[in-house]
């Protein structure tokens, strides 16, 4: 299925330069790990206060590029420098979950006309990502099956954040966009728990 995961070896390539810089001055995979959790935590109070200042609905598409990059140079070290540890392994997958709960809680305040299928939303991220990683504990592949996956639904909030930022009133169709973000999320789960099984 389609996922902005797909691009991940380029948009890897462009981060090697800051890899290379972040290794030469000592930076570890597991403080980029807790590093991205706070600055997700800041994005998600920018979120929270963006009605107050319209502008910070800006730190959605670019907090979340940047904790995107965050996320990939973790990785990267790990594997390119032989960094890899069952602790950065904890921290990476609980660090995600956490971090999309501080980045997508304020929806529950922006979007009351479709609170109870924001919660919805907001589950069916957890146990997507739940998905993946039990995809590595049984089959030891970690599942990033979308569409909907982790960067998908970064890519939407990032969007998200710009139409709210030009004044672009969603109230009348918040129920309808997040019945389609729940199915699509529905339909990575299944995909990610069928090929687990599958292999």
């Amino acid at each position: 299925m389609i996922s902005i995961y797909t691009i991940k070896p380029q948009f890897q390539k462009l981060l090697s330069p800051i890899l290379f810089f972040l290794h030469k001055r000592n930076i570890t995979p597991n403080q980029i790990t807790i590093g991205s959790c706070f600055f997700s935590l800041l994005i998600g109070i920018f979120f929270w206060y963006a009605d107050s200042n319209n502008l910070f609905f800006l730190m959605l598409p670019i907090g979340l590029l940047l904790r995107m990059a965050l996320n990939a140079l973790d990785g990267m070290m790990a594997k390119k420098y032989n960094l890899s540890s069952k602790t950065g392994e904890m921290f990476n997958e609980m660090g995600d979950i956490v971090s999309d709960l501080f980045v997508f809680f304020p929806l529950l305040k922006f979007e009351p006309e479709a609170l109870y299928l924001v919660v919805l939303f907001i589950a069916l991220s957890i146990i997507n990502e739940f998905a993946g990683v039990m995809g590595k504990v049984i089959s030891g592949e970690r599942r990033y099956d979308g569409p909907m996956g982790k960067s998908d639904r970064a890519l939407l909030l990032g969007v998200y954040g710009i139409l709210k930022f030009c004044n672009v009133t969603l109230a009348s169709y918040s129920i309808w966009i997040f019945s389609v973000i729940i199915l699509l999320l529905l339909i990575s789960t299944y995909i990610r728990i069928n090929k687990t099984l599958k292999s």
